[in-house]
């Protein structure tokens, strides 16, 4: 055997250790937080679409994508979920002189919970940013303190979307009740606040699945009345967004083009670098320590009828079980790499998040009855 063809064998037995314990076949069970195909999961967080880590802590940050599921805690450890916020008094600290247009208090047993993204402030203390989807389109914002024996949130107040019709002017005929339905977030530390928009009114599911600009990115920055489009921030089905940890960059998800672009925050007026992220249709993204960690579907899924523009776009694609995958990326040089990846799970679909903890591949996703994870395949040292 060459040693060019041993290689080549050896790179695919360690990649089928990698992903055979997402790919064992096990019976569906009746409930749905038992462990399936290689998942094992925690119960009691419904739809988290998406979940954050709290740095130097045990804990993560999960949303939910149903009415009054809003954020949960996850201890990584004991492998446990709870309610974090709960709109006690305790809980309500608005700040009024931060966020003036902020037009309500947060409810707690309504609020959708969709995109989430943790600043650090001081040692002990973060911003945490959540996108509401519904009622109001917006971003709440709270602060986070681990001081204690388990994190304690506090909500600070919100920035609304604007409406349709005032957002998109320039569009002419925009129905002033269409909303505008908002999907990830990120915040530099001035406090400034990126929010992604995947589509613009007016475009079409095919549109936004065959690769045209149909997402857009918002912008607002403190003092401002309220988020404007960004220019030149347009790309396929905008989706997860992040920033660089110099925050001279941030990095936005094209879901529907398999890409990632990186643009300039200084001069964002077309990207400077374009990420392919080949096979998936990356969603949220995630830095886990030094690693830009990609999550999504499958972009090609036989067992859903191929990809989602071969099928116009349909809804229906969207409660299809799809494969999904979770790798990383090196936001300069475009390295991708696979960490794992799985055939369609009946207990997990809209694969949307990947979180390394430890050993841990920690997984989010909009269909699902609780966070999954499973152990960490070996990975290579990072390059950076």
């Amino acid at each position: 055997m060459s040693a060019r063809l041993l290689a080549v064998v050896l790179s695919t037995l360690v990649l089928a250790a990698w992903t055979s314990p997402l790919n064992a076949a096990s019976p569906p069970s009746a409930r749905g937080c038992a462990p399936t195909n290689g998942l094992s999961f925690v119960c009691g967080a419904l739809s988290p679409e998406d979940a954050t880590p709290i740095p130097g802590t045990r804990w993560l940050l999960a949303s939910g994508r149903k009415p009054g599921e809003g954020i949960k805690l996850i201890d990584t450890v004991a492998k446990t979920a709870r309610p974090l916020f709960t709109g006690d008094a305790a809980q309500m600290r608005p700040d009024a002189a931060m966020f003036p247009n902020c037009p309500e208090p947060l409810n707690a047993k309504t609020w959708i919970s969709h995109g989430l993204f943790l600043r650090a402030k001081v040692p002990g203390r973060s911003a945490l940013y959540v996108v509401e989807d519904g009622p109001l389109p917006s971003v709440q914002v709270f602060d986070v303190s681990t001081q204690g024996a388990e994190p304690a949130l506090t909500w600070k107040g919100c920035v609304p979307l604007p409406e349709a019709n005032k957002a998109y002017a320039n569009l002419g005929d925009v129905a002033t009740s269409q909303r505008l339905d908002p999907n990830s977030v990120a915040a530099f530390s001035d406090g400034s606040i990126l929010v992604s928009v995947p589509r613009r009114p007016g475009t079409t599911p095919v549109q936004r699945f065959n690769g045209a600009p149909t997402g857009d990115v918002l912008e607002w920055k403190p003092g401002a009345p309220g988020f404007h489009i960004m220019q030149g921030v347009q790309v396929p089905y905008a989706n997860g967004i992040e920033i660089s940890p110099d925050e001279s960059e941030f990095y936005v998800a094209a879901y529907s083009a398999q890409k990632v672009y990186a643009f300039s925050r200084q001069d964002p007026l077309m990207p400077i670098r374009e990420l392919p992220t080949p096979g998936i249709m990356p969603d949220n993204l995630r830095w886990s320590g030094d690693r830009l960690i990609v999550a999504g579907m499958m972009y090609d899924e036989p067992a859903c009828g191929g990809t989602q523009l071969a099928t116009n776009g349909s809804a229906a694609q969207w409660s299809c079980h799809r494969g999904f995958m979770v790798g990383q990326i090196d936001p300069k040089t475009a390295a991708w790499t696979i960490i794992a990846y799985s055939e369609p799970n009946p207990a997990i679909n809209v694969v949307s998040t990947g979180i390394i903890v430890g050993d841990t591949l920690w997984i989010g996703a909009s269909s699902a009855e609780g966070v999954a994870y499973r152990p960490l395949p070996h990975l290579p040292a990072s390059p950076r």
